[in-house]
């Protein structure tokens, strides 16, 4: 595992917003899309991830089954409501569609750790299924890459073509955002290549009468949401909602037990089922325990982004970020080595999709704390 520094493409900028990544460059100038370097690792390594990837999401389902058979969602700072949506999508899991999820490593070349899981509204996908590929055949047509994202997702939605059959499928987002219209707008383009007829509406622009509407007046029957689904329980109509999605109604993507797998108080969950996996770290939600670790990482459970996110040494505050998640709930998790190099911080996003493991995107950080000011750096796979 290596990273090398290279000089980027001189029309980068156009290249890959002809694959539609248009937020390529943050606010303050800097690339967000960022062909400077690249991470070069052996095959071994990348078998050594898609491994864990694999045992680690079914780690993730074990659990979730576990904390909801045992009653414990209260735990995850869910009211009666959250909890019976939850449950319910559980007991029908069979039924519930599922596309994909984002497990966060932390490896440095030797220890592989899990950092957390976005199985809810995980970002950064465009970036690793296709704008990386497209990268990589140009400068490196020779090697290869960890990365079936994008026919792995054209599956799953073939999958839900040929269980499911819906005339049509809305996408939705809020809106204007950049990034996250331009996601959605990559998910639909794979539904449509599986032969589902797509349709984007804005957040703010659902409607309700009697169900769900878009703008049109067409009835919203089956949803893509790149939207939490802790923020739509939020909602002024959150009780027409729950209501739809429990008489199954509307069937939504990704389905309401993914709040359960992507709240980090599964992290705590995790360690007590499999206290022996090379894969975890320590995680409590006793904050004095944590003391006892030398360092640590206080996280919210419903947090994003990096938001509300300290690092603890010694029992000293040494990093911390800002965030609208500060009245949360809380855990504590021991402090993993991420890879570095060129005073840049790695974190590996493993992709799972239709339950399968399907490739890796790199974020990194000038900080020990990976937000959303982190870049992406494209990988090959070289030995």
């Amino acid at each position: 595992m290596e990273r090398i520094r290279l000089e980027p493409r001189g029309d980068w900028r156009e290249r890959v917003s002809a694959h539609g990544l248009t937020w390529h460059t943050a606010p303050d100038g800097r690339p967000y899309w960022d062909e400077s370097a690249y991470w070069s690792f052996s095959a071994a390594e990348i078998d050594r991830i898609e491994d864990a990837t694999a045992e680690l999401y079914d780690m993730v389902l074990s659990a979730v089954g576990r904390v909801i058979e045992r009653g414990g969602l209260a735990d995850f700072g869910y009211d009666a409501a959250a909890i019976g949506l939850i449950t319910d999508s559980w007991r029908n899991f069979g039924d519930e569609p599922t596309l994909y999820g984002r497990f966060d490593l932390a490896f440095d070349g030797k220890q592989l750790k899990l950092l957390e899981f976005n199985g809810d509204t995980p970002t950064s996908l465009l970036e690793a299924a296709v704008v990386q590929w497209f990268w990589m055949e140009e400068r490196f047509p020779h090697l290869d890459q960890f990365n079936s994202i994008h026919d792995k997702l054209i599956a799953a939605f073939g999958l839900y073509a040929e269980h499911i059959a819906p005339p049509e499928m809305h996408f939705t987002s809020a809106s204007p955002h950049e990034e996250d219209e331009g996601t959605v707008a990559y998910m639909a383009v794979c539904a449509n290549e599986a032969g589902i007829p797509t349709r984007f509406v804005a957040q703010e622009d659902i409607g309700w009468r009697d169900g769900f509407l878009d703008l049109d007046n067409r009835p919203i029957r089956d949803l893509f949401k790149l939207i939490p689904w802790e923020w739509w329980l939020d909602d002024p109509f959150a009780p027409q909602l729950l209501a739809e999605v429990q008489a199954q109604r509307v069937r939504i993507v990704e389905p309401p037990w993914k709040m359960a797998a992507s709240n980090k108080r599964l992290l705590v969950t995790l360690k007590e089922m499999y206290p022996t996996s090379p894969y975890l770290l320590d995680a409590t939600t006793d904050e004095n325990s944590a003391l006892g670790w030398g360092g640590y990482v206080r996280k919210p459970v419903r947090g994003r982004e990096g938001a509300n996110v300290e690092i603890v040494e010694a029992g000293r505050s040494v990093a911390v970020t800002r965030g609208a998640y500060d009245d949360d709930l809380f855990i504590c998790q021991e402090r993993a080595n991420l890879a570095q190099a060129h005073g840049r911080h790695a974190v590996i996003g493993s992709w799972i999709v239709n339950r399968e493991p399907a490739g890796i995107g790199i974020r990194e950080s000038s900080g020990p704390i990976t937000g959303n000011t982190a870049s992406f750096v494209p990988h090959v796979i070289d030995g």
